[in-house]
């Protein structure tokens, strides 16, 4: 241990207890860098999202073939977490984050390269480069998960999970933005000078993002350390023997046996279904949702506040509550707050299909603010069940497999929100001039989605959330199991 550092050897799950002098600092820096460096994963996630009517209209894409890409890069997500996660138990945390970022900006520059091409199958190049950008992004969220649970206690990681969904929500906000500026142009004044860039094609959300991604993932490699230890404090926590060395790790076939065969884990696994489908249904629809139904573009300013400020606010808000909720008033308890959660969002779907069945008052605004309702919902479940629970149920030595499984059911209800829905959307789609406040002309043979069938489609996963989390709370009531 260097010098002039204290070990913490004493057990204690409570954070309330003195930490070695320069503790809380260390994990101040560790946790921003990781923090940043997963918001630059956002970028080159959610960048297909934001630009999703250019690149339909431009590449003459259906809903079913926008759909597909992005449910193909989930499913590969998906699959990749289940993977990722054990051998991040194995390889180390930032070593695994490593391994996704340098893939992801590769696979993003292609992207953006193939889609100013020609060649006669753009759509499958398109979509084969997704999805193993999906399959390589998969190592970042268990490598982040099995750090910080090394570095938090578990009555501290409901709070953590929501401070870093905080900082998760800052890649969205980027996101949005950058597709913004990218619509208008903008300017940035200098002293004597100001540079005009102006309105830049769709395809550079594919090539910008990447080169952030390059600058962040060098300091994480500088600045993160795996776990305490490696900083030179000592750390022991409620799963732990005092004498475990936390160097040390367990066998692949030990690690995949105990997580597998934890029902909680796929309770949990579940649960998290429903979040991925309607959290997917609402960022990878919406711009669609906001261009065809209310005739509002990227360039609109409610479109782009709502997707650059409102939908990253609101969501680090509900993380942030949320979690705070979890560890204070229910003692690390994450199903009594998530079963809430669910409960909310649901509330909110019924009044969309409400609205957009003319029960109630109608506008783009009045729509906004019901879409926002479900998106804080199903955000700060993504944030306490992918990341306070997974922790919660690995422990340090198996948090990255934990947190992959978990996660990889997020990405499996995600990827039918992606093809299954568009297909959906397609079969149903109704005239431009039946929906919304769209200017379309009469005798116009433009359509759009139905409002009604993309609401209708998430209410199930809304009740399903609502009565696992539900059956989680009371089975385990009295008890300290983790994970519940």
């Amino acid at each position: 241990m260097p010098e002039g550092k204290q070990a913490e050897t004493a057990r204690d799950d409570s954070g309330r207890h003195g930490d070695p002098p320069g503790f809380r600092l260390s994990r101040v820096k560790n946790w921003l860098i990781l923090g940043l460096t997963y918001a630059t994963y956002y970028l080159c996630r959610l960048n297909l999202s934001i630009i999703a009517p250019q690149l339909k209209e431009s590449l003459g894409f259906s809903n079913a073939e926008y759909g597909a890409i992005q449910g193909t890069r989930y499913g590969a997500y998906a699959v990749g977490q289940f993977v990722n996660g054990l051998f991040t138990d194995k390889l180390g945390g930032k070593q695994a984050m490593t391994i996704g970022a340098v893939g992801t900006v590769i696979l993003n520059l292609t992207f953006g390269i193939v889609a100013w091409s020609n060649i006669g199958w753009l759509f499958f190049a398109l979509l084969i480069v997704r999805t193993v950008d999906g399959y390589v992004q998969a190592f970042g969220a268990p490598g982040m998960v099995k750090i910080n649970t090394a570095w938090f206690r578990r009555r501290e990681r409901g709070t953590f999970a929501g401070i870093f969904g905080i900082m998760i929500n800052l890649g969205g906000m980027g996101a949005g933005k950058l597709g913004g500026l990218l619509a208008t142009g903008f300017a940035v004044p200098l002293i004597f000078y100001t540079i005009s860039v102006p309105t830049l094609d769709w395809r550079y959300m594919f090539i910008i993002p990447p080169a952030v991604v390059v600058i962040v993932i060098i300091l994480m490699n500088l600045i993160a350390k795996n776990h305490p230890e490696e900083a030179g404090y000592r750390i022991v926590h409620d799963e732990e023997d005092p004498d475990d060395d936390p160097h040390a790790h367990i066998r692949l076939g030990v690690v995949f046996r105990r997580i597998t065969s934890n029902p909680v884990v796929w309770i949990v696994a579940g649960a998290y279904f429903c979040t991925g489908f309607i959290r997917s249904a609402i960022w990878d629809w919406f711009t669609i949702y906001m261009d065809e139904v209310w005739t509002l573009g990227l360039k609109h300013a409610l479109v782009v506040t709502t997707v650059a400020v409102w939908f990253p606010i609101m969501a680090s808000a509900g993380s942030l509550g949320s979690g705070i909720i979890s560890d204070k008033l229910f003692k690390g308890r994450r199903a009594p707050v998530a079963a809430f959660l669910y409960l909310l969002q649901t509330a909110f779907i019924v009044l969309a299909i409400m609205m957009s069945e003319g029960m109630m008052h109608v506008s783009a605004s009045v729509a906004v603010i019901i879409i926002l309702g479900i998106h804080t919902g199903c955000n700060a479940t993504h944030s306490i069940l992918g990341t306070a629970a997974a922790m919660d149920l690995g422990g340090r030595k198996m948090a990255g497999f934990a947190a992959g499984v978990i996660d990889s059911f997020q990405y499996f209800g995600a990827m039918l929100a992606g093809f299954g829905l568009g297909s959906f959307l397609d079969k149903f789609a109704v005239p431009a001039t039946e929906v919304g406040a769209t200017t379309a002309p009469a005798g116009s043979s433009l359509t759009a989605i139905n409002p009604t069938i993309w609401f209708l489609s998430m209410l199930p996963w809304g009740l399903l959330g609502t009565a696992l989390m539900t059956y989680l709370w009371w089975r385990h009531r009295g008890t300290d199991e983790r994970g519940t």
